[in-house]
């Protein structure tokens, strides 16, 4: 048994009032664990969560494709995509402008 009865529910408590990567450090260094079988562990109790990746200006990152698809979908092109093939090679910026600008075209 890796982890006893106490010290699993004082990893969990702990990590429930401050649920972050430096928590699973501290208790990974605390009990003399490594991270991942602390994640292991918490995962296992149904109270770790994933850190989200978010971008330079904490949005949720989206991908080129995703950027196209919507541009599709605002110009009512959503049977027709391949109209717009090859413009995933455009810069990330343009097709964000391009996104922004025919998503409200299409609520006129």
């Amino acid at each position: 048994m890796n982890y006893t009865k106490e010290q699993t529910e004082y990893m969990v408590s702990k990590y429930e009032r401050n649920p972050e990567i430096n928590t699973v450090n501290a208790l990974a260094q605390e009990l003399e664990k490594s991270s991942k079988s602390v994640i292991g562990k918490l995962s296992r109790e149904g109270v770790y969560q994933r850190s989200v990746y978010t971008s330079k200006s904490g949005a949720a990152p989206i991908t080129k494709i995703d950027l196209v698809s919507l541009i599709a979908s605002n110009l009512d092109l959503d049977n027709n995509r391949h109209l717009l093939e090859g413009l995933e090679k455009a810069p990330k910026q343009v097709l964000i402008l391009l996104e922004e600008e025919t998503r409200e075209k299409s609520k006129e």
